[in-house]
């Protein structure tokens, strides 16, 4: 008699209203698709366009496993005062990124609905769909939260909130230590994420829901290795019995071929962009070229882009440059790719540049998903965090891995704002110190242990590796919950 076929597990993913956020919950969901898992992804229309490609490039890759697919809901542009079409922190100016949150508690009942009519076996939500938790337990399935940073910042944010460190110290030059973590951090008050700065009633509503949706969860889903942060997991659960597990980085895990790194996070024509850059970078010595790059949604002034392109052409290296699509023509810096460098405007396949052998440093914003991304190459980094929990990032890359510098150590805040210019000499300073005859014994450490780390994250991905068994274990776990 034939065994009777088990049906596969079905799981809902949501992603939040951000490129950072959108791109790695869909790697995630690919992975699982990857080990026969049924993976949907909650989208809106504007939001799906920027991962369709890379989801068909998925489904033609997975012969034999059950496809992935998009369920699209409407985002509420007029309950958050945005035009139709606007659905991504992307493409808002900085003015108005507030809209993006406001229209997050709008998108409530029509996600909900979907669940209620679908009824999967499992939710992974964004950490900003706290909702989700009772939903789930009304339903009687799992709820995972999704991170789109590490643990280190989750930890360290946590304990910002819990003893307030940062009103004790008596001015913005003052450091304080983050009580209770693994590693000694150092902070200053204009580092610490934005909202830990204004006494808003949106954070403690934000961070009390985002508590009693981590009560009932079954744990954490990260896009990290235990090569990098296995103590922050030890002392998660120590501080709040909230397990992890880590299944990164995702972009590694989920994106093996050149076909799928050109088309990720793109509405473009696979090539439009890539070819004309690997063509540029196949042309430039091993480890010659400044990569640059600060995420999808970093806004800096005129002055500073200016002083930018004055210390790229200036510090004695070839340059890939990525700017934003609404650079004014008045700041153009694309004619500095007729000198040293090659500017390139809006998207770009960073995870193809970034393992590219031409590139020797990654100068970065210090966004979760871009540091990741710049370890697993191996390289060693310039840190210019803007926002966020960047600066706590940076305090990875700089201090506890010792495979970065800081872009200056003048004033630095994530308030845009209050935001000091950076000069051009600091800048050129800044690439030299691992670039440049400067840099010494200091930069040859720096690239020797960003080489180790990238190679433990491609360790952790393969078969039997810490994240590819931390999936394995995952999915286990959410079958023995259906029973």
């Amino acid at each position: 008699m034939a065994t009777p076929k088990v049906k596969p597990l079905s799981i809902f993913f949501i992603p939040w209203f951000a490129t950072g956020h959108l791109i790695p919950m869909v790697d995630v969901a690919r992975l699982f698709a990857s080990r026969g898992v049924e993976s949907t992804v909650l989208v809106t229309p504007a939001n799906a366009a920027l991962i369709q490609r890379t989801i068909d490039s998925s489904s033609s890759s997975l012969s034999g496993h059950p496809c992935i697919r998009t369920l699209l809901y409407p985002f509420p542009s007029a309950e958050a005062g945005l035009a139709p079409g606007v659905e991504n922190l992307a493409s808002v100016p900085s003015t108005d990124t507030y809209k993006i949150d406001a229209a997050t508690p709008h998108a409530r009942p029509a996600l909900e609905n979907l669940l209620r009519t679908h009824r999967p076996d499992a939710v992974v939500a964004d950490v900003h769909f706290g909702w989700t938790a009772s939903v789930a337990r009304d339903l009687g399935i799992p709820k995972l939260i999704f991170h789109a940073i590490g643990l280190l910042p989750v930890c360290a944010m946590d304990s910002i909130y819990k003893f307030k460190p940062h009103l004790n110290v008596c001015d913005d030059t003052e450091t304080f230590p983050i009580p209770g973590l693994p590693h000694p951090i150092l902070m200053a008050r204009p580092e610490l994420p934005e909202f830990f700065l204004r006494d808003v009633e949106e954070l403690s509503t934000f961070v009390r829901e985002m508590r009693e949706a981590e009560a009932s969860a079954m744990g954490v889903i990260v896009n990290s290795f235990s090569g990098i942060e296995n103590a922050y997991a030890g002392h998660l659960y120590k501080t709040k019995r909230l397990r992890s597990w880590f299944v990164g980085p995702v972009a590694l895990a989920a994106n093996n071929s050149k076909q799928e790194q050109a088309v990720r996070g793109s509405e473009l024509e696979e090539g439009s962009n890539s070819r004309p850059i690997t063509a540029w970078l196949d042309t430039k010595p091993t480890g010659s070229v400044v990569y640059v790059c600060f995420g999808s949604w970093c806004h800096f002034s005129d002055e500073q882009i200016r002083e930018m392109a004055s210390g790229l052409e200036n510090c004695g290296h070839p340059f890939l440059w990525v700017v934003r699509e609404d650079v004014s023509k008045e700041l153009d810096p694309e004619p500095l790719s007729e000198k040293l460098g090659m500017v390139v405007k809006g998207w770009v396949p960073q995870v193809a540049i970034l393992s590219h052998p031409a590139v020797g440093v990654f100068v970065t914003h210090c966004g979760w998903n871009s540091l990741l991304e710049g370890l697993t190459a191996g390289l060693p980094m310039v840190t210019w965090p803007q926002s966020t929990e960047q600066f706590i990032n940076e305090k990875l890359v700089v201090d506890v891995l010792r495979i970065g510098v800081k872009n200056w150590d003048g004033f630095r805040t994530t308030v845009e704002e209050d935001n000091v210019t950076v000069k051009a000499e600091d800048i050129a300073a800044a690439v030299g110190k691992i670039m440049g005859s400067a840099g010494g014994e200091e930069a040859e450490g720096m690239r020797k242990r960003a080489k180790e780390y990238g190679e433990m994250a491609r360790a952790a991905v393969e078969v039997g590796g810490s994240s590819y068994n931390g999936l394995s274990s995952l999915i286990d776990e959410i079958r023995s919950y259906k029973k």
